[in-house]
């Protein structure tokens, strides 16, 4: 079977449905006095009151087992809250990454001790983990990666360097891709993960600023770190492996569809008002929904699978490159809409929030891997190449 024929239409269940008019009442009082060109940022904001807020409600670690302090609730539950996340706005980048992908990967591969130390920690909203993966003068190709963890007495020694790190410089952990032996021509061999206490001495955040004038991605620096024995998570030599089946979790979430919904939403209110509505206006809102639409399908039954334990890597790689491609094609073409009318009658926070959202779109292409790995990945599963 094909992997397109493999994905199966698929609905959310009532029971994780039922949580959405909740969420939605909830998000819609905590966001209400935030602009739209500050909600737009969403999963690249920040607030660690906000993430503590949602774990006092019980929506940090919602999948997780109860043994752990999770919710142990299912994978489609914690679908329903990110869609409504990213639908609001809400600024949830300090949990992010801990919740989606980090406590995950030490539920699977982690020692116990792992599991209890870290995982109550990502529950309450106290610890929160980046990934360090990308590295400089390597591009796309994660399996050259060249930081290095030397095994000694004490357990390893850490040194190297990570580029591209999302709210490094605000997190507690990093769980990187490292070298335990071997070089960087060994490829796939000789890889492992560790955590990595970024506070420990070696270690450097430097933040950098982009176009948007925002700092949430970050290069970190590792110099001569000492890690414990305890800082592997899984086995030696095994991080490619264990590294892969993490990104199916970061490539097919909302995340890869909804970065321009806010902009979207708020251009669709003015749309909708006698001075918005145009014939070309109202068919651009058609064509962005019968392809959203379809896109939406595609992450659901990505997330079925993962729910029943499989590792849909070219699945995923799919509905990410299909999702980032649309999430840049709206601020091109909502820029098109709005300024070929008198720019006088549109309203400026929707200005505004156009402006953030095309300053960061360029990177929708490059988070999570970037377009041509994605499509190699793609006409690799589909037979092509």
């Amino acid at each position: 079977m094909s992997t397109l024929a493999s994905l199966s239409l698929t609905r959310i269940p009532a029971a994780d449905e039922a949580l959405r008019d909740e969420v939605r009442a909830f998000l819609a009082e905590a966001t209400r006095r935030l602009p739209a060109h500050i909600r737009a940022r969403s999963w690249g904001g920040y607030s660690t009151e906000f993430s503590r807020e949602l774990a006092g409600k019980g929506w940090l670690g919602v999948t997780l087992p109860k043994e752990y302090g999770g919710g142990g609730r299912s994978a489609f539950t914690r679908y329903v809250l990110v869609e409504e996340f990213l639908n609001f706005g809400a600024p949830v980048g300090s949990h992010w990454i801990a919740d989606r992908q980090s406590a995950p990967l030490i539920l699977k591969y982690g020692t116990e001790a792992q599991k209890q130390f870290y995982i109550p920690r990502v529950c309450k909203g106290e610890a929160f983990f980046c990934i360090g993966m990308s590295e400089p003068n390597s591009g796309s190709d994660l399996a050259s990666v060249r930081t290095k963890a030397v095994p000694n007495d004490e357990g390893f020694v850490l040194n190297g360097q990570k580029i591209w790190t999302t709210n490094a410089h605000h997190c507690q952990y990093m769980i990187a891709l490292v070298r335990t032996s071997g070089t960087s021509e060994d490829r796939h061999k000789g890889l492992s993960q560790v955590i990595v206490d970024l506070s420990l001495p070696g270690v450097t955040v430097r933040p950098i600023q982009d176009l948007s004038g925002d700092s949430h991605f970050c290069e970190v620096f590792f110099e001569n770190v000492q890690l414990g024995a305890d800082a592997l998570i899984g086995a030696e030599g095994q991080g490619w492996e264990q590294v892969t089946a993490e990104l199916a979790f970061e490539r097919s979430g909302p995340e890869r569809l909804f970065s321009s919904i806010v902009l979207f939403d708020q251009w669709l209110d003015y749309v909708r008002t006698p001075s918005g509505r145009t014939a070309s206006a109202q068919q651009l809102a058609g064509r962005v929904l019968t392809e959203l639409a379809p896109l939406r399908a595609m992450s659901v039954s990505v997330q079925e699978k993962l729910v029943r334990g499989e590792s849909p890597i070219v699945d995923a790689a799919l509905v990410k490159e299909l999702g980032t491609t649309l999430e840049q094609f709206i601020p091109a073409a909502i820029a098109e809409d709005l300024f070929s009318r008198d720019t006088e009658d549109v309203p400026v926070e929707l200005l505004m929030t156009l402006k953030y959202v095309t300053e960061a779109s360029p990177s929708f292409s490059l988070r999570g891997g970037t377009r041509d790995i994605l499509r190699g990945m793609i006409a690799r599963g589909l037979g092509l190449r």
